[in-house]
C-alpha cells in the first residue's frame, strides 16, 4: 500500500495520500520519477493531502516538493514529521 507520494528522490517532502496516518506508523512512499519505494516511520499524525518530511530539515532550510522550492522551514523538522504551515513558510514575506 502506498501512503505518500514523492515526485523526485531529491524532494524533501512527500504528500500523504491516505486517511488516518498515526504517529509510529510505518509508511510506504512511491518516488514517481524513479519508480521506487521508500519507507518512513510517521513521527506525528498527518492528515491526507498534507506533507511528510522525508529528509531531516533544519530551521531556515529550503523545502523542495515536486522539484520546486515551496518555502523555508521555521523550525527543525524530523524525518516522518508533519510538514505544514506551522513549520514551513513562504519566502515571499
Amino acid at each position: 500500500m502506498i501512503h505518500f507520494v514523492v515526485h523526485d528522490e531529491h524532494d524533501s517532502v512527500g504528500v500523504v495520500v491516505v486517511e488516518g496516518v498515526k504517529s509510529g506508523q510505518q509508511l510506504t512512499g512511491w518516488i514517481m520519477d524513479q519508480d521506487k519505494e521508500i519507507k518512513v516511520r510517521a513521527q506525528s499524525e498527518i492528515p491526507i493531502g498534507h506533507k511528510l518530511a522525508i529528509q531531516k530539515l533544519a530551521a531556515n532550510d529550503t523545502v523542495i516538493k515536486y522539484g520546486t522550492d515551496i518555502g523555508r522551514t521555521v523550525a527543525p523538522i524530523k524525518v516522518g514529521e508533519h510538514a505544514h504551515v506551522h513549520n514551513i513558510k513562504t519566502k515571499r514575506w
